[in-house]
């Protein structure tokens, strides 16, 4: 990648709806140039896709928990088998894998602390592999960023 990429993936992070005639001449390229370098961007898995921000609690889910989950066995197989698990669950929003103490760190969404028990209970402690969890519960958001730094 050089500075002409960069500088269409910082642009396009913020402004994914952006003409490509303008997307062109704000990195300096004419318009069929600068729409194959976004184009091999897609191929090459840079620009993984295209969405809409969307406010969580205006769609009825204001509640954000970090889930940190310790497995009973950290094997590839109980951990492929957990994120097998956890990918069909929506109101996960993201998985990450973690050092330390607790082995998963789950975001997940929720309508309510009703909403959210019942997902515990009926969902997630019904995967197998579970040791135990602790959950965190948001009291507001005070940083949120959709665009990675500019490099």
């Amino acid at each position: 990648m050089d500075a002409i990429d960069r500088k269409i993936v910082a642009i396009l992070q913020t402004e994914g709806r952006i003409k490509m005639a303008e997307l062109s001449e704000r990195v300096g390229l004419s318009p069929t140039p600068c729409a194959r370098r976004v184009a091999m961007l897609e191929d090459a898995g840079v620009i993984t896709g295209y969405s809409a921000r969307v406010d969580q609690a205006k769609l009825g889910l204001p509640v954000t928990i970090f889930v940190a989950v310790e497995l009973e066995h950290q094997s590839t197989d109980a951990l492929q088998a957990f994120e097998r698990a956890v990918s069909k669950f929506e109101e996960v929003m993201e998985c990450y894998l973690m050092t330390g103490s607790r082995d998963i760190v789950l975001r997940v969404v929720a309508q309510d602390l009703t909403d959210f028990d019942r997902f515990l209970e009926a969902r997630l402690m019904r995967v197998p592999g579970i040791r135990n969890t602790r959950s965190s519960f948001t009291l507001r958001t005070m940083i949120a960023r959709n665009s990675l730094p500019q490099f």
